[in-house]
């Protein structure tokens, strides 16, 4: 009984002749990451920047109109109203209150609103973040994923080797910028989930990247003449179908959550889809060649700490 696979077993594609291009272009995603984040910024949701979220459903399709002219004379400040979801489906965001009492604060806030809207809607959702709080989840944010990535780091140098680990940071650093960078270019919301969504990236990114390099370890014990570049090359291509099919069934189900899941975690599975994408491409595209570049031991069978570079990989061996 033959079986239906979508990657042949004994591909032979170049990957490494496009390094330089590869290489070029996501230096330039990483430039672009960074000026847009400092230009444009994130579009910070309300567990970053603080306020009151309230999700409410209309008996009917929902008049954004008359909810605006009925909140817009409470004198809460910011008031953003927007359809979500289904036409009945409304998303009423309102700025932090400020001053010592900020909870108590946002609480009156909340009465006020729902005071105003009667009790012909359904609230599905109330959520009050102070502006404390909100600094705090900020700074938490960004140093969870700053630890995961460090943790990465040393996890593939006890593996492996530090060339290995260098290049699986690399690729992790990478994904993490250009993903930033497209929540800065389309202004998606970055919240909470966004920060679970990059947590996801860096680990699915360092699974692809490990599954390549445990292969090239092999390779590099197999044959030990061979071109660092070939070898690289043959051991992608080994891991090419697996890869695929990996990513393949992994794409199938964050499919169905963006079409089917909702509102609330769309910009989360949106995420996470352009999360597979470019983790496949960093561990192919960019864990390689920085591999490449700086070389690697032919004889570290064990790797890690304990691995003794007295050769380096250049093809005359």
């Amino acid at each position: 009984m033959r079986h239906l696979k979508l990657i042949p077993d004994d591909t032979k594609i170049p990957f490494s002749r496009w390094r330089y291009v590869a290489v070029g272009l996501s230096l330039v995603v990483m430039i672009a990451a960074v000026v847009l984040l400092v230009t444009r910024g994130l579009n910070f949701g309300i567990d970053f920047k603080g306020g009151i979220l309230i999700e409410i459903a209309t008996d009917g399709p929902a008049d954004i109109g008359s909810i605006r002219n009925d909140l817009g004379g409470l004198g809460l400040g910011e008031v953003q109203i927007q359809e979500f979801g289904q036409a009945d489906d409304v998303l009423i965001r309102v700025a932090a209150p400020e001053g010592d009492d900020a909870d108590r604060a946002s609480q009156a806030v909340v009465e006020k609103i729902k005071g105003v809207l009667g009790d012909g809607v359904e609230y599905r959702r109330v959520e009050v973040v102070g502006p404390q709080v909100s600094g705090e989840l900020v700074e938490d944010g960004i140093l969870a994923v700053l630890i995961s990535v460090a943790l990465m780091l040393l996890y593939i140098w006890f593996r492996f080797e530090w060339q290995f680990s260098l290049g699986a940071d690399v690729a992790l650093v990478h994904d993490v910028l250009a993903t930033i960078a497209l929540f800065c270019l389309l202004q998606i919301e970055f919240n909470l989930q966004s920060i679970a969504a990059l947590l996801t990236i860096v680990g699915y990114s360092m699974n692809d990247t490990v599954i390549v390099f445990d292969r090239v370890r092999e390779n590099l014990r197999k044959y030990k003449k061979m071109d660092l570049a070939a070898l690289i090359d043959l051991s992608v291509n080994q891991t090419l179908s697996r890869t695929v099919m990996t990513s393949g069934t992994t794409l199938l189900a964050l499919l169905a959550l963006f079409v089917f899941g909702g509102e609330v975690i769309r910009g989360f599975v949106f995420a996470m889809i352009f999360g597979i994408f470019i983790g496949t491409y960093s561990s192919i595209f960019i864990a390689g060649p920085v591999l490449l570049a700086v070389g690697v031991s032919r004889d570290a069978t064990n790797g890690g700490l304990g691995g003794v570079s007295k050769e380096k990989a250049t093809g005359e061996a």
